[in-house]
């Protein structure tokens, strides 16, 4: 018989790693370090070379070095310094304060709504001093943490646990246990999150949404209920879209509009003979072709003029147009490989919270990426999310730098797992 006991090191060998490590400056899986450090370095790369023809835009006062420096700023301030500070904190401190810290990115999340700032249509933005700061960014993050948290304490039982009511009468007994001890507690969470940040960034709702329910399958969560629950949720937001774009509230008419265009340019043979006629996407798949397998060169895109917002929304596109397919590919796989080391990282926990969080972070992470990605080659319709770590601005760099900070706090834990027999 085997049985496999995980402890932490003790002993003289123990106390002489803890000091080897507290010498070090950056502790933690090596591998999410280096794959943050050349993102970052694309991101600058990237948001300089694009953003150069600010230069010949007559409206706008921002020239690309003034652009050039407003992301070393953010770099060098907000996050480098979050990624240092997150790694360095047990992941318990984390565990503390995510319910405090849910409901207050709920709260700033909804004030957006009120009084922030407005761009495309869609208000996501608190203005801040000089700085507009996008709550729902931490929303997505403390969303993960808030559902591990709640997964944590009931993995003994969650493959039996009904996430759903199982009738109608919801007022019976049974089903308002149902109601109080798993949905609320489990799915609450996703639920109003996904609600708050629905109207004004569907694409983000739908981050949220994916990423738990890939943590409740890596949960142990029932598939059934797992089916049901996503059976839902497709049936109300699709209704809730639908009742958004009717009375004109949120961004319901452009995503309408965006879903629409999509559909459009796979059913129909168009010939469009001007550039004003092309839809985003269609740009950013041009800025792709015309990079090719090698590129057209660091800050020689030819497409740099015509991809709409490639510092931002077309990134990826745009980083393809300048690097070619192959560096492009590299790029992806990078996310891909966060992913892969938070499931390595996963393999060392002991408990059920590091575990749920690096899992659920990591798949966030991927996630937006990956939207990013399929919009950039027209298999999804446009959603407006950034490239993580890549794409120009503040609020996704600093929370995705917080992400990957987290992640690593909890692989520079000294967990060994040891095996004997008996």
């Amino acid at each position: 018989m085997s049985e496999e006991i995980q402890e932490r090191t003790t002993g003289p060998e123990a106390a002489a790693d803890t000091l080897k490590r507290n010498r070090q400056i950056l502790e933690g899986d090596r591998t999410l370090w280096i794959i943050y450090a050349v993102l970052i370095v694309v991101s600058i790369l990237v948001v300089y070379s694009s953003t150069a023809k600010m230069a010949y835009d007559i409206t706008s006062d921002m020239t690309t070095t003034d652009s050039l420096r407003q992301q070393l700023m953010l770099v060098m301030t907000m996050s480098l310094p979050v990624i240092f500070v997150a790694h360095k904190i047990n992941y318990t401190f984390y565990r503390r304060i995510t319910p405090m810290a849910y409901y207050l990115f709920v709260i700033l999340t909804v004030a957006t709504y009120f009084v922030g700032a407005t761009t495309n249509g869609a208000a996501r933005w608190l203005p801040i001093g000089p700085i507009q700061f996008q709550p729902s960014e931490g929303l997505k993050i403390f969303t993960i943490l808030m559902l591990a948290r709640r997964m944590e304490t009931r993995q003994s039982s969650i493959n039996k646990l009904k996430l759903l009511p199982t009738s109608w009468r919801l007022n019976s007994p049974k089903q308002q246990k149902i109601l109080r001890e798993n949905t609320r507690p489990l799915l609450g969470p996703v639920i109003l999150s996904c609600m708050v940040i629905f109207p004004a960034h569907t694409s983000s709702a739908v981050i949220i949404f994916i990423a738990s329910v890939i943590m409740l399958y890596i949960g142990r969560a029932s598939k059934l209920e797992l089916f049901k629950f996503c059976l839902l949720v497709g049936i109300v937001g699709t209704l809730g879209l639908g009742m958004l774009s009717l009375v004109g509230i949120g961004r319901g008419d452009t995503a309408g509009g965006r879903l629409s265009t999509w559909i459009t340019e796979w059913t129909t043979d168009g010939e469009k003979n001007f550039t004003y006629e092309l839809s985003d996407t269609e740009r950013a798949m041009i800025a792709i072709r015309n990079g090719g397998i090698m590129g057209e060169g660091a800050g020689h895109s030819s497409s740099r003029a015509v991809v709409i917002h490639p510092e931002s929304d077309y990134a990826y596109a745009f980083f393809t147009s300048e690097y070619g397919i192959i560096a492009a590919l590299v790029l992806m796989l990078l996310y891909l490989w966060i992913t892969f080391r938070s499931i390595e990282i996963c393999r060392r926990c002991n408990t059920a919270f590091p575990t749920l969080m690096t899992a659920g972070l990591g798949l966030l992470i991927t996630c937006q990426a990956m939207l990013h990605i399929l919009v950039q080659v027209n298999l999804i319709p446009e959603t407006g999310q950034t490239l993580p770590l890549i794409s120009r601005g503040g609020s996704s760099l600093l929370f995705m730098s917080l992400a990957i900070g987290m992640i690593i706090s909890v692989s520079r834990m000294p967990i060994v797992t040891k095996k004997h027999k008996e």
